[in-house]
C-alpha cells in the first residue's frame, strides 16, 4: 500500500515539474515580448488615451448656481402648491 502512495506521489511530483517548465517557457516568452534588449519595459508606438466614460463638464459660475437655485426653488414651491396628483 505505501508502494502505490509512493509511487503516486512520484506521478504527481513529475507532472506538476512538466507543467512549471511550460509556465517558465511562457513567463520568458512574455517578459521578452514586453522587454527589450537593455531590460527596460517597451512603451507603445502612441500613448493611450484615458478613458472617459463622461465628458468632462464645464465649471458653474457663482451667478448660474444661484440662478438654478432660484429657478428649483420656484419649481418646488409650484410643485407642492399643486393639488395632489394621485397621492392619498
Amino acid at each position: 500500500m505505501m508502494a502505490s502512495v509512493t509511487s503516486a506521489l512520484r506521478n504527481a511530483l513529475r507532472q506538476l515539474e512538466k507543467e512549471r517548465e511550460r509556465i517558465d517557457r511562457q513567463i520568458t516568452a512574455i517578459r521578452s515580448a514586453v522587454l527589450d534588449e537593455s531590460g527596460t519595459a517597451r512603451t507603445p508606438a502612441s500613448p493611450a488615451k484615458p478613458n472617459r466614460s463622461t465628458p468632462k463638464r464645464r465649471p458653474m459660475s457663482a451667478a448660474a448656481r444661484r440662478a438654478v437655485s432660484q429657478r428649483m426653488k420656484a419649481y418646488w414651491e409650484k410643485r407642492k402648491a399643486a393639488p395632489g396628483k394621485g397621492k392619498a
